[in-house]
């Protein structure tokens, strides 16, 4: 079955990755840096060898985000980010093949382990499962 798994964070989180920390936030060096990476690649590489992973992508930060709704008339409405109103956001996700949720389970516990610097903010990682038949009304 497949499923979408997702990391979330903050603009102020990806400020801090580029070492511009912040009370609840803190600066991260390229040593932690390295060790972020080293871990979520090592996530990659067991995914792709297993023939779990479909796809697998860390989104730019909030500040680049590009809002679009529609007027009454249907005109189209564009808001570029940050938008403040919402402080957590999708950070990246990876689209899995996995036999159970048990295993999807396993992975995103994984995930949820990645190393940060002490005093980061921790975001629950979301399983959401693919519906590839779409709604019924059987």
């Amino acid at each position: 079955m497949k499923y979408l798994v997702m990391v979330q964070g903050s603009q102020v989180d990806y400020e801090a990755m580029v070492g511009r920390g912040s009370a609840g936030s803190p600066a991260w060096n390229k040593a932690d840096l390295k060790t972020m990476f080293d871990h979520m690649n090592a996530i990659n590489t067991e995914l792709t060898a297993n023939g779990e992973m479909l796809d697998g992508q860390g989104l730019a930060a909030p500040s680049t985000t590009r809002l679009v709704t529609v007027d009454g008339d249907g005109k189209a409405v564009i808001t570029d980010g940050p938008y403040a109103e919402t402080k957590e956001v999708l950070a990246g996700y990876w689209l899995l093949d996995c036999a159970s949720l048990d295993r999807v389970t396993e992975i995103a516990a994984q995930v949820a382990r990645c190393p940060a610097p002490a005093g980061s903010p921790e975001y629950a990682v979301v399983i959401r499962p693919v519906d590839e038949r779409g709604p019924r009304q059987d």
